[in-house]
């Protein structure tokens, strides 16, 4: 079930978007507090949350804790619950310096809570915000927080944000066989759902282990349809820094399975992308190892390449850019230098082995965009089921 819902905070690098018509304000499903703090009240709370979890400039969990919520341990994802690790880097558990609460990293060996980290935990609340992309693993960790809430029979409420690149569905669909933490379910690289309508599918098509279900209530965004523009408080993680990269993020992201850089490194993370061997452009970047890129793909080697977020064809986003991925590819070949360096990971990434097959066979992106249609109207279907907003 949903609950509608309504806020403020500034935006990673511009102001807060108004949403809706007239003066109407777009609120997210943390700020109605009147929705979910009497779901809360007198009871034990757990909280999945990290750096997005903001209530206008304070963290949610010194508002709850202020509210006097009890809050008994908190839940972090990929890149900790302050959102200072690299990607893939091991995050420890321990105790938040803030607040004193215990924290247990949901990344690594531990992606799933376990019995005993719940115990005595009432109700759940889940609190971050996502980017809309198959790969992107905080959806992968919502997926085993309600697993483990439906198994050990604890209440998960999901507070609602909008998504950034919710106004478009694109991409392979994940087959069976590509199943992994950065690729739970069967959809395309951008699937065009909030968190919260996302958490209904999961449960809806009976996703979780044995087709459990988990007792899931979302507090919805007010004012908000996927066509409304969002910029966000806070960076989503480390290398995600600006709008520009979050709306190139699902277009870039899979060069992580081959040489190229997509500016780790730089102050331009996901928003470039560039080779030593690239021939040479008007734009090249130097990855350094610093925050959030410590050990950089081509460290100090100067890349040729190319900057996409003064394009704005670039940037024009309603659907998936194959068109960087068979320019690359082509450069490579031309130089002499392998292309994929991980088959494994970028197959993943992608979903599927078809895409990796297709841009090495030099098939056109109108030939490999034909092979998605019949994949994605069938999403496209099943995804409606779980809309909450227009």
């Amino acid at each position: 079930m949903f609950v509608s819902c309504a806020s403020a905070g500034s935006p990673i690098d511009e102001e807060r978007v108004l949403a809706g018509s007239g003066k109407q304000v777009l609120r997210l499903g943390n700020e109605r507090m009147e929705l979910y703090l009497p779901l809360l009240k007198g009871k034990k709370t757990g909280l999945v949350g990290n750096q997005s979890s903001i209530v206008g400039k304070t963290h949610l969990a010194d508002t709850l804790l202020a509210s006097g919520i009890n809050i008994t341990a908190v839940f972090s994802p990929e890149h900790g619950f302050r959102g200072d690790a690299d990607a893939g880097e091991s995050v420890k558990s321990g105790k938040d310096a803030k607040t004193g609460l215990p924290i247990y990293s949901l990344y690594g060996n531990n992606k799933k809570p376990s019995a005993e980290q719940l115990k005595g935990i009432e109700v759940m609340l889940f609190d971050i915000q996502d980017v809309g992309v198959r790969f992107y693993t905080y959806i992968s960790t919502l997926h085993y927080v309600m697993e483990a809430c439906a198994e050990n029979g604890i209440s998960l409420i999901v507070l609602d944000k909008p998504n950034p690149n919710g106004h478009y569905v694109d991409g392979p669909l994940r087959e069976e066989k590509w199943k992994s933490f950065v690729g739970m379910h069967p959809v395309p690289i951008v699937h065009g759902m909030t968190i919260g309508e996302y958490a209904q599918m999961i449960n809806g098509e009976k996703w979780l282990t044995n087709g459990i279900q988990c007792d899931l209530k979302v507090i919805a965004c007010e004012n908000y349809t996927h066509t409304t523009p969002y910029r966000l408080p806070v960076a989503p993680s480390p290398n995600l820094r600006s709008m520009a990269s979050i709306y190139l993020y699902p277009s870039l992201c899979l060069f992580e399975g081959t040489s190229v850089s997509v500016g780790r490194g730089t102050k331009m993370p996901f928003e470039v992308y560039g080779h030593p061997d690239f021939p040479k452009t008007n734009f090249s970047f130097t990855p350094v190892s610093g925050s959030g890129a410590k050990d950089p793909l081509w460290k100090d080697k100067v890349c040729n390449g190319y900057l996409l977020s003064k394009d704005s064809t670039a940037l024009d986003q309603h659907h998936f850019h194959l068109s960087y991925l068979i320019i690359a590819k082509n450069n490579l070949e031309k130089a002499g230098v392998p292309f994929i360096t991980s088959a494994n990971f970028f197959d993943k990434l992608a979903g599927t082995s078809s895409l990796r097959e297709q841009l090495l066979a030099g098939k056109s992106e109108t030939e490999i965009r034909e092979s998605w249609k019949e994949g994605l109207e069938n999403f496209k279907k099943v995804r409606a089921k779980y809309l909450i907003y227009e």
